[in-house]
């Protein structure tokens, strides 16, 4: 009896874990869609520059270069930048390959797996409600220093202040307000939003062209070397605080990533707006910090607004209209871009089944998913209506650092997979196949081989996740792996090591430092085990086939971004901690109770509705048909691909002589 429960629970077990790890399968027509494809390259790079230019620049900037890093606010914005781009390097590529609504939570479930995927959907939701929250509650506070304080102190002699910790001083009513308003607006529809956005943006980024100008003209040089203080008055480690402060500035990119679903063409538009959105805002941002601190000392730069008062300062009252118009403009794009992603990401999720249906629905006339922009509007007001500035920011930066790491490592899991069952069917030529498989292989020019050149494409096909010929003294040791798992492995240890050694840099730092031994052996103990990993990743044959933008440097630049990103946030206070297990906590309920369960994956997966589905009922055996191909055509590519090359390296005579009797 007890072996018989063993069975069956580790039954049970097998199935669930089945269930988490399954991936998504993607559709054959990637670009249809119930959403609208509206969207150009520009119309998506300004949706991005406004996304990350709002807050960052006119309240985030003050507070860095006062309280943090002083002039050396400039490196700080330069190294946040670059840690960026290593990610929004992966979220190109993965826009090329996914060109689908839901940005990391796609690409988690298309490479890692449903758990998985779920946690990070379920984290960019919280990501995007506190990002609105937050730019509401700074567009509150920056129209409210401009008026002088009247709407906080009467709405305190009103409500009165409320004195528990965790909340706001008092509940800002503005940001509530503008957080629905601007959630109504977002209703009109996509095309319209992008034709709001771009003008907003440009105004945003004629304001900061200005003061750029203005800073430098009025700049002086002095101001970067005061006695006693310098260029760094808080040392390098102020710049590295303020780097990780600054990061928030640079967390709307995945805006882009989002858009991919109502992009006209994604393949190039994603990449292509990702890049260039991040170059412009890091210059930005570097050249606005430097035309601050260069205008007045460092110590003397109000945080609450620093800009206006910086030029006040100098007499050009003037320009504090024109500042104060261009960081509405710019907050108003940022709380666009919020609310921009997140009804799409609940779209997402909803349409694979692992939120409630009710989220799946798109309006036919707007065509916007319009309840969930109603609920996440109410929720990111709510939030701006009880905490405050420092609070959601701090809250944010943890899921979205979160999404970053996941997304990187996906980028290294997909470039050593082996190629799937559907790219094979239609890379085998000489494999026979139905009129329509023929047709649709032979229209689709992107996914099939030319037939004149084959053999380097089935090659590469053959080969992906597979030993490099240098690397074959590896064999003993990963030769029984399947393709792409040793690679799969060692990127989850690599992860694990990261965090061993951020760790260990943020606990024993005094200790490696002093050189004490254990300290000091842990360390290049836990390093070279990184290393071995990067070595066994690299050790392998890639798969690049069909890719319109490619991560360079791959798995270096990938792992690299793995490792910045867990430092950041192994930076992070242990309330944070706290409040993101307990959001994490609640997305686990949601998924285990309703999500596992309600699966589209696990619909699709099963043989009783693909033999019972009407449409699969017509065609005959077309569904059995094609699920028979799982094991059967990746044998038959394989020995294609192997024929083809014995036969061309040895026994060219025997091309010849079947040639001949084909003729």
């Amino acid at each position: 009896m007890p072996s018989a429960r063993r069975m069956i629970l580790g039954h049970v077990m097998s199935g669930l874990c089945s269930k988490m790890n399954r991936t998504k399968q993607l559709p054959a027509d990637l670009m249809e869609t119930p959403l609208n494809r509206c969207l150009n390259t520009f119309d998506i790079t300004l949706l991005g520059i406004g996304h990350m230019v709002g807050a960052g620049i006119y309240v985030l900037t003050g507070t860095v270069a006062r309280e943090m890093a002083g002039p050396g606010i400039v490196l700080s914005f330069i190294l946040a930048g670059m840690v960026s781009m290593l990610a929004a390097l992966c979220y190109a590529e993965f826009g090329t390959r996914v060109p689908k609504a839901g940005s990391a939570y796609v690409y988690t479930y298309v490479s890692i797996g449903e758990f998985w995927a779920f946690v990070i959907g379920w984290n960019i939701i919280l990501e995007h409600m506190l990002g609105a929250a937050s730019v509401a509650r700074a567009w509150s506070g920056y129209v409210d220093s401009m008026l002088g304080n009247v709407v906080a102190n009467t709405t305190m002699e009103i409500t009165g202040e409320m004195h528990e910790k965790l909340l706001a001083k008092y509940p800002d009513f503005l940001a509530f307000g503008v957080c629905m308003s601007y959630a109504i607006a977002l209703a009109a529809g996509v095309k319209a939003t992008a034709m709001i956005n771009s003008i907003l943006t440009t105004v945003n980024v004629v304001v900061m062209s200005l003061v750029v100008v203005l800073g430098f003209w009025y700049a002086t040089p002095a101001n970067w070397s005061l006695p006693e203080q310098g260029f760094l008055p808080f040392g390098f480690g102020g710049v590295l605080a303020g780097a990780a402060t600054c990061f928030y500035a640079f967390v709307g990119f995945d805006s882009i990533a989002t858009s991919g679903e109502e992009a006209k063409n994604p393949n190039v538009s994603i990449p292509l707006a990702t890049i260039l959105s991040l170059c412009v805002v890091t210059i930005g941002y570097v050249l606005v910090s430097a035309a601050l601190t260069l205008m007045i000392p460092y110590n003397e730069i109000n945080p609450a607004a620093a800009l206006p008062d910086a030029f006040g300062t100098r007499g050009i009252a003037w320009a504090k209209y024109a500042i104060s118009t261009g960081a509405i403009c710019g907050m108003t794009t940022t709380l666009l871009g919020s609310l921009f992603a997140l009804p799409r990401c609940l779209y997402a999720m909803a349409s694979d089944g692992l939120l409630f249906s009710c989220f799946g629905k798109v309006n036919t006339k707007t065509q916007v998913p319009l309840l969930n922009l109603a609920v996440s509007g109410l929720c990111s007001a709510l939030l701006a209506l009880l905490f405050d500035l420092e609070k959601l920011v701090e809250f944010m930066s943890i899921g979205t650092l979160l999404a970053y790491t996941i997304v990187s490592a996906s980028v290294i899991v997909l470039r050593y997979r082996p190629i799937s069952v559907e790219e094979t069917v239609h890379l085998a030529p000489d494999t026979p196949g139905t009129d329509e498989e023929e047709n649709a292989s032979s229209s689709s020019q992107s996914s099939a081989v030319d037939p004149s050149s084959p053999t380097s494409e089935m090659i590469e096909i053959a080969l992906a996740g597979r030993l490099r010929p240098q690397f074959r003294w590896l064999e003993p040791v990963l030769g029984r792996c399947e393709p792409g798992v040793a690679c799969s492995g060692a990127v989850l240890l690599f992860c694990v090591l990261s965090v061993a050694v951020c760790f260990q840099l943020e606990v024993s730092w005094d200790e490696m430092y002093d050189g004490t031994w254990w300290a000091l052996g842990l360390y290049g103990f836990l390093l070279f085990c990184l290393v071995a990993c990067i070595v066994v990743i690299s050790a392998h044959h890639q798969n690049t086939r069909g890719l319109q933008f490619k991560v360079p440097l791959v798995p270096y630049i990938p792992a690299l971004s793995i490792f910045c990103n867990i430092e950041l946030m192994v930076h992070l206070s242990f309330l944070t901690w706290l409040r993101f297990f307990i959001w994490l906590s609640i997305g686990m309920l949601v998924y285990f109770l309703y999500g596992i369960r309600n699966s589209k994956e696990g619909e699709l997966g099963t043989s009783y509705s693909m033999l019972m589905s009407t449409q699969e009922a017509i065609r005959g055996w077309g569904a059995t048909h094609s699920a028979g191909l799982s094991g059967g055509t990746r044998v038959t590519v394989t020995k294609i691909v192997k024929g083809r090359v014995s036969r061309k390296s040895v026994d060219k005579q025997a091309i010849i002589d079947d040639d001949d009797d084909d003729s």
